[in-house]
């Protein structure tokens, strides 16, 4: 491997690539109806090492914090707006060298049952735009904790409890609104009990590597996708991660792989030791709250604004509205030693 390393784009025996640091924000593992977050966001840059430095310094001397480490909370404090707008301005450090990939965690619950249960990405949307007008607040809950028990790895009851209870609160919802669109999904599902079970038994042997439910690992395969659109070799530079295990990071490649996105690798590293992978946590950080404010109704307009030009417009989202505000039409994304003029 040639070339000047600390720039983020580098020379190799099959090319030049581009480095790209990542980093996530909103992880509850599996629990994703009842976790801390209802966003999940992973953040990646094209910075070099020292442009990144650079930044990371400037949002120090601006808050003037004694804390060792900064993390987004420091700049989302309302006392610190300035820095924030900072950040994301199109003037910025960051503004056309950076993404995030976004997935809304109620909608990636409904999307992944459908997927395994139905094989039909649209049955989720329908059922999750219906579902919550349909059943109802408490309803709604009921099916989407169901779910979430489900698809989970992880069972503190009877071997068979997620599947039963799955399966009876499908079919009290599926009673009580028989004639709407939501009810003829869970009428579909109803009738799929024996793929749940045999699912549910693939467990009996250990945990899957790849479980259904955690978002990090396609987020990273998107990420990648994101930043190899010209044919671009890329490479990642992530934090370090417990999920992130050997065996899990050659599926994300081979997966990268059938997807035909340009993977050649994945680097894991301590985030305070590596500046790019710290402004890639500022970033996830502050789009994961952005992205749940306006997803929750309370949305700030302007940060909103300068949040949108950074965001996937296809990130994992299932409300139409806040998705509308959030994500921009596709753009080009830059790295720091090729500028690109025009949308891949």
């Amino acid at each position: 491997m040639s070339g000047n390393l600390t720039d983020g784009v580098r020379g190799g025996a099959g090319g030049r690539f581009l480095e790209i640091a990542c980093d996530e924000s909103g992880s509850d593992g599996e629990n994703l109806t009842g976790g801390n977050t209802d966003v999940f966001a992973h953040a990646s840059v094209s910075l070099s090492v020292t442009s990144a430095a650079a930044a990371v310094r400037e949002i120090r001397d601006r808050i003037r914090s004694p804390a060792e480490e900064y993390k987004a909370n420091h700049l989302l404090r309302e006392k610190h707006r300035a820095v924030l707008e900072w950040l994301l301005v199109p003037e910025g450090p960051i503004h056309g060298q950076a993404r995030v990939h976004l997935m809304e965690k109620s909608f990636f619950v409904v999307d992944r049952t459908a997927g395994l249960l139905l094989g039909d990405p649209a049955a989720a949307v329908v059922l999750f735009r219906e579902g919550r007008r349909t059943f109802g607040e408490e309803g709604w809950r009921a099916f989407l904790e169901a779910a979430n028990r489900l698809l989970r790895v992880r069972n503190n009851g009877e071997p068979g409890a997620p599947v039963e209870g799955f399966y009876d609160t499908v079919d009290a919802l599926r009673q009580a609104h028989p004639h709407t669109d939501a009810g003829r999904v869970l009428a579909r599902l109803g009738a799929t009990r024996s793929r749940a079970v045999s699912y549910r038994a693939g467990f009996l042997d250990g945990p899957p590597l790849i479980p259904v439910l955690n978002p990090l690992l396609p987020a990273i395969v998107r990420t990648s996708a994101l930043w190899s659109g010209d044919g671009r070799e890329v490479r990642l530079v992530h934090d370090r991660q417990n999920m992130l295990t050997p065996d899990r990071i050659a599926w994300i490649g081979e997966a990268a792989r059938r997807a035909g996105v340009a993977l050649a690798g994945l680097r894991l590293v301590v985030a305070r030791e590596d500046a790019r992978v710290q402004v890639a946590d500022f970033l996830a950080g502050i789009a994961r709250k952005i992205a749940s404010d306006e997803l929750n109704g309370r949305g700030d307009r302007e940060l909103t604004a300068l949040l949108r030009p950074y965001v996937d417009p296809a990130s994992v989202w299932g409300d139409t509205r806040s998705l509308a505000l959030l994500a921009a039409p596709a753009a080009p994304v830059t790295g720091p030693a090729v500028k690109r003029s025009r949308a891949r």
